[in-house]
């Protein structure tokens, strides 16, 4: 019976490790997508995925026919809404200047846009995860989309040879 037990814990662990294998670099990107870190000093983004897979693991035995890679993919999201989206609030100027291509976002556009975009999570269901209504989750991707695609300019001086339209 103890045999049993055993070989049936060490499917578990090779099933995890076959998971995680396919897995973690997708979900390393999108973690370091949210954080705004570069891609190769992304210490928070690290710490997002082990956590997400940690809660994974925990789970792993009551899946039951659930996706693994949604649940990783949910508990990363909810951590990172959690721990950055509320403290960017009360702390926003405490934290380095986020870099890479999401970070002129704020933390909810960049969850949300990462979700929607990056993830392919649909418009209903990033609404239920974050607890915001459709339409403010459509509105919030809008806007990062526009963000990002067309970035603001800081104002400052012209160059001296810019041509300046006539009146």
């Amino acid at each position: 019976m103890r045999d049993r037990q055993v070989s049936r814990q060490d499917g578990r662990a090779q099933e995890f490790e076959a998971f995680v294998a396919g897995a973690a670099g997708r979900l390393l990107h999108a973690a370091t997508l949210l954080t705004a870190e570069a891609r190769d000093a992304n210490p928070r983004a690290r710490r997002l995925l082990t956590l997400a897979l940690g809660h994974t693991y925990a789970r792993w035995h009551r899946l039951r026919g659930e996706d693994p890679y949604d649940c990783a993919r949910q508990f990363l999201a909810v951590r990172f809404a959690r721990t950055t989206w509320h403290r960017h609030r009360l702390f926003g100027r405490d934290r380095p200047a986020p870099c890479g291509p999401l970070g002129a976002l704020s933390p909810q556009e960049r969850l949300v846009l990462v979700l929607r975009m990056y993830e392919g999570v649909a418009e209903e269901q990033t609404a239920a995860l974050l607890g915001l209504t459709a339409e403010r989750v459509h509105t919030v991707c809008d806007r990062a989309t526009s963000l990002v695609l067309h970035p603001v300019r800081p104002a400052g001086p012209r160059a001296a040879n810019a041509k300046v339209a006539p009146s």
